[in-house]
């Protein structure tokens, strides 16, 4: 079975990378920010879970239930998020533009 064809243009970043006033700590930065919000989103997910059972985790779970969630989001981020990271640096390049006008 074949996928469906996907346009190039969908899966393309919004914001160019290619802007020099773009820097690499500005995109880290925009990426934190969008891993937060993804922990926080994904949080209510696992709140009803049980622990116990034959293949349950136990306290043990609980205890790192955060650490995993922290990490789903950044791996989230790291395949491509969900656009967030994007749209943050762009508020920031504005920003930056508001900042320089009026100096």
């Amino acid at each position: 079975m074949t996928g469906f064809p996907v346009d190039p243009a969908l899966v393309r970043p919004l914001v160019a990378t290619a802007n020099p006033a773009i820097t690499p700590r500005m995109r880290e930065t925009a990426e934190q920010f969008e891993a937060s919000f993804l922990s926080q989103m994904l949080k209510p997910m696992f709140e009803g879970l049980k622990t116990d059972g034959p293949f349950g985790g136990g306290d043990a779970e609980a205890t790192w239930r955060s650490f995993m969630i922290d990490a789903m989001a950044k791996q989230t981020v790291k395949a491509g998020g969900v656009g967030l990271a994007d749209t943050v640096v762009a508020q920031m390049l504005k920003m930056q533009e508001a900042q320089e006008l009026t100096r």
